[in-house]
């Protein structure tokens, strides 16, 4: 009967949610249903999972339709037929090509086609037709009449009811990009396709019970069971197709890591701990896992990428060993348990990042090396605004009341009926799947075919790709491995490169000689000032200022400071409490005992996530598998509540039996509930702060070279104008683009820098490759006519060209060489150009005596890079003399004042009641950072107003030797009018001159 049934992974169709599903068929004794979202097998999984707390079983299948219109129904007899289904369905996904309308002939499959009166092809043995309630009085006069054995009770379900039925109307209009009313019939569902009782639907059948009985029949022949108990990982079992030859490899590589990690005698802890290990992961079945994680870091060394790994894993010394990562455990005493134990089922977690360059590569030599490989899907919902937007599309609204509305700038009860249905609706479908996506990083690696578990899809990466998430694979016991890109080892391994070119005369280093790095006072200097702009994940404000409260000069303060960073530790109040402990010894006397004897280094405050472990296996009694289940559910990773419950119950009896007081205990977990989420593993922030050493080292020694590799990798946490300001300060000399100079990359030679092509906005890429192609050739231009004639390029590109000053090698004005341009040049692309016999001279034109000032240049940067090149308050309208510098707050504490600040970065929080405050970042006149505080009162009143340079007004504020200013009003202050386009006569001084522009 419930053969065709859809939830809302019939993506922009269905409405029904997978659990809401199970509890309606469950109130309406529906015992038995078949699962067949349309053209998707994402729910597939997580309802035969849950199903049986519902006492439902569930049949699996797939409807096959070009957009609305079903072509036939797919069910699986047993998991072989799944797999072929998914395997049939992948075709059509991965080729982008209709459906036709006859099914392929699968084995342990059953197909169900629409219901037509006249037939159209015989059936074969697997093949049924479904007849709706409706098509009953078409089939007395059928033909189909006298096949009763072949034709089934089909009953569509795919809405919950009316209201459900409009949600599904809005969502195919949505996916149509059409208005409501222009939905075609033909491209929408019936509203018949709501649930109907068994005892509803044998009435509407009691002319043909057998449809019903043959219906039953057919559902009671398919069975798919998946086993969820994870208790053996379903990753691929073997690495050399012998579990034992495994194990003799994984010994062979730890020991022969030995001696490069550690020396020829490494010590007895670091020799029991790597038996220990080894004994666990073969026990627990993760061999093959670590020996694939070698392969793809070996691959990614033999090609020379630059990789971190990091995450949980990072605590192992296998992983060490394998040089995996770069974290030594038994250095940083890293904890055992968080990394493996006998009680948990799941392989510990490896982050491996390349280069944002690297990591494709990387990712098809996994496809290649390994033979069943998917990446894993992310579910991409309709969040509010989206949902809002794409809703008043729908109901046709104007442009200027969506934005209204997306907003949520307005009073319900003030908007018309149409605005108070998208606002109604857009609720209703918040949380919906919109579209499948690709997981950040997550890849899988089978022992079975990918279409075991599910179809794929292929994205534009061309990769095949899940149609279930990186939870759901973990439930059937798919753990996957995160191949992750990050632009901060493309800075440090460009950087690397950039120093040989720019000083071939200085002796090599090995940027991965961490041990050196630690004991260097420059890297130690920077780190203890926050002087890390540009360094890997110690750049932000936040950071810079926790940097400076806890005056960090070592690598292990620097693992600490990663970890406490996050927001879970500053949302429990625990890194204020951390600081204080760490700069003040008296106040850790105040750590309660057994906190302070499990967690001594962190002076008993809660840092790393594995304390969430030692918390709850000291402190709370529980069991190592309850603690890590514990770290697990408070993660948002573990699907039972109600299992999470009874282990948050029993940590609760634990303390309570061992006499700990009721505050204490609740303190306790308040403050792990609220930072375990956020927290990292100790390995994984250690892993972190080995980048960042490296990268401290190259601001340290070669700042200017390393803020070049991070303007060509993309910069960082700030936008490129900061990083070229930092380079500034560092002495480096900032050049616009050159045509006989630059590249599409920004290069430097000595202190020298000269802007990539890449940074114009508007500059074509067509344009920079052919202009680079022809200067590599036939050489340098020697001219704006030579330049010409030897690349095709419009007037609008050369425009930008020439106002970026990159044809001042010629020592013409500018605004001639305009003129000269408009003159010689047509508005179409020209054609390639032709190589004659003899070179004909152009003709020249009498130009007027035309000038330009450097304030022309510092506008037509704005223009064409976005920020000037020129010192940003040289551009002030008034040129008032600012006596406060950034440098001489300290001396103002809890005293008002006012000082002027060019706009960094702002980052918008909310308090505890919901109301939105600010955090600034600005530089001062010498090219210092003021810090900002912008409290509700203020946040609302003055408001941030773009770029520019504001006067801050307000109170100097000081905490741990960092200075702030808690703004009380705030004013963006005008700068000179745009000469291109003034009236008369314009003057400003620019690097010390004045310079007269006349119009």
């Amino acid at each position: 009967m419930y053969l065709n049934t859809h939830t809302y992974y019939s993506l922009r169709y269905g409405t029904y949610a997978p659990r809401e599903l199970l509890e309606t068929l469950q109130r309406v004794g529906i015992k038995r249903f078949a699962l067949t979202d349309i053209n998707n097998t994402s729910a597939c999984l997580e309802i035969l999972r849950i199903a049986s707390e519902f006492d439902i079983e569930v049949v699996l299948g797939v409807d096959f339709r070009n957009k609305a219109h079903q072509q036939f129904i797919l069910l699986a007899e047993n998991n072989e037929g799944f797999e072929l289904i998914n395997h049939h369905l992948s075709q059509f996904l991965s080729a982008g090509i209709p459906i036709p309308d006859r099914a392929t002939s699968l084995l342990h499959t059953f197909v169900i086609y629409p219901f037509q009166p006249d037939p159209i092809f015989p059936l074969k043995e697997n093949e049924f037709i479904g007849v709706k309630a409706e098509d009953l009085n078409k089939l007395k006069f059928s033909p189909w009449k006298k096949q009763l054995h072949k034709l089934v009770a089909l009953h569509t379900l795919s809405f919950q009811h009316k209201k459900g039925y409009n949600t599904h109307r809005l969502l195919r209009a949505i996916d149509n990009n059409t208005l409501l009313s222009k939905l075609p019939e033909t491209e929408q569902g019936s509203l018949k396709d709501v649930l109907c009782t068994p005892e509803e639907l044998q009435m509407a059948f009691l002319e043909f019970p057998e449809l019903i009985e043959n219906a039953k029949r057919l559902l009671d022949r398919c069975r798919v069971q998946f086993d969820f108990s994870k208790e053996v990982p379903n990753n691929q079992r073997s690495y050399t197709n012998s579990e034992d030859l495994d194990y003799k490899l994984l010994r062979k590589l730890a020991f022969d890591g030995l001696e490069y990690r550690y020396g020829k005698t490494p010590s007895p802890p670091v020799l029991s701990r790597m038996e220990k290990e080894l004994d666990i992961i073969k026990l627990k079945g993760f061999v093959s896992y670590f020996l694939i994680n070698w392969k793809i870091v070996k691959y990614a060394s033999n090609k020379g990428y630059f990789y971190v790994g990091r995450g949980s894993g990072a605590n192992s010394i296998i992983a060490y060993l394998l040089r995996i990562t770069d974290v030594d455990p038994i250095e940083l005493d890293l904890y055992f348990e968080r990394f493996i134990n006998l009680y948990r089922k799941n392989p510990p977690d490896f982050d491996i990042d390349f280069s944002w360059t690297d990591r494709d590569d990387v990712t098809e030599f996994i496809f290649k090396r390994f033979k069943h490989t998917a990446l894993i899907t992310v579910y991409n919902t309709f969040k509010h605004r989206a949902a809002v937007r794409e809703l008043g599309k729908v109901f046709g609204l104007p442009k200027t009341e969506i934005d209204l509305l997306s907003k949520g700038d307005f009073q319900y009860t003030k908007l018309d009926k149409l605005s108070q249905l998208v606002i109604r609706y857009s609720r209703l479908i918040q949380g919906f799947p919109n579209y499948l996506g690709i997981h950040a990083s997550g890849i899988i690696i089978s022992e079975r075919p990918v279409h075991y578990y599910t179809a794929t899809f292929l994205p534009p990466k061309g990769f095949p790709t899940t149609q279930f998430d990186m939870v759901v694979a973990e439930d059937i016991g798919l753990y996957k491995f995160d191949i992750l890109s990050q632009r901060g080892l493309g800075k440090i391994k460009d950087a690397v490169n950039i120093i040989q070119q720019n000083h071939p005369e200085d002796e090599p280093f090995d940027i991965h000689d961490l041990k050196r790095f630690k004991q260097d006072e420059r890297i130690q200097s920077l780190l203890k000032n926050a002087k890390a702009i540009g360094c890997f994940y110690v750049e932000s404000p936040a950071m810079r200022m926790l940097l400076r409260k806890l005056q960090v000069d070592n690598y292990l303060g620097l693992v600490a400071a990663s970890s406490v960073i996050r927001p879970g530790v500053s949302q429990s109040g625990m890194m204020r409490e951390y600081i204080l402990r760490y700069r003040f010894p008296e106040r850790r006397k105040e750590a309660h005992p057994i906190m302070m004897d499990i967690m001594p280094e962190t002076f008993g405050v809660m840092v790393y996530q594995e304390d969430v472990i030692k918390v709850a296996h000291y402190f709370g009694g529980l069991t190592l598998g309850e603690a890590d289940m514990l770290r697990r559910g408070m993660s948002g990773k573990f699907r039972s509540r109600e299992e999470f419950a009874k282990v948050k119950a029993q940590f609760f009896e634990n303390c309570e039996k061992a006499g700990k007081s009721k505050t204490l205990v609740e303190e306790v977990w308040r403050q792990t509930e609220s930072f375990a989420g956020y927290a990292f593993a100790k390995g994984h922030s250690a892993s972190y702060a080995v980048e960042s050493y490296q990268s401290l080292f190259l601001k340290a020694y070669y700042p200017l070279e390393y803020m070049v590799a991070t303007l060509n990798n993309g910069g960082g946490f700030y936008r490129p104008e900061l990083y070229l300001h930092e380079a500034r300060m560092h002495q480096g000399n900032i050049l616009p683009p050159c045509v006989n100079t630059s590249v599409s990359e920004t290069q430097i030679f000595e202190r020298d820098i000269y802007l990539g092509f890449g940074f114009l906005y508007a500059l074509e890429a067509n344009v920079i490759k052919r202009l680079l192609k022809e200067r590599k050739v036939h050489g340098p231009y020697q001219s704006l006519d030579d330049f010409i004639e030897r690349v095709p390029i419009s007037i609008e590109q050369l425009s930008i060209l020439i106002k970026i000053n990159s044809f001042r090698f010629t020592e013409r004005n500018k605004r001639e060489l305009l003129w000269e341009a408009h003159m010689k040049i047509q508005k179409s692309v020209l054609e390639e150009p032709h190589p004659m016999l003899f070179k004909t001279d152009r003709v020249n034109y009498q130009t007027p005596n035309l000038s330009h000032t450097l304030l022309e240049d510092a506008f037509d940067e704005m223009e064409l890079l976005g920020y000037p090149l020129c010192h940003p308050f040289q551009l002030l309208q008034k040129q008032e003399p600012q006596e406060l510098r950034a440098k001489d707050l300290s001396q103002w504490v809890h005293q008002t004042v006012k000082i002027k600040g060019y706009l960094v970065t702002v980052k918008h929080t909310a308090t505890s009641k919901g109301e939105g405050m600010f955090f600034g970042t600005f530089l001062d006149e010498e090219g210092n950072f003021i810090d900002t505080v912008h409290f509700p009162p203020a946040a609302k009143k003055y408001r941030f107003r773009g770029k520019g340079i504001y006067e801050i007004t307000g109170k100097v504020m000081e905490e741990f030797d960092c200075i702030t200013i808690e703004v009380s009003k705030m004013e963006l202050l005008p700068i000179v009018e745009d000469p291109r386009y003034a009236e008369g006569a314009v003057q400003t001084r620019i690097h010390g001159k004045r310079y007269k522009n006349v119009v």
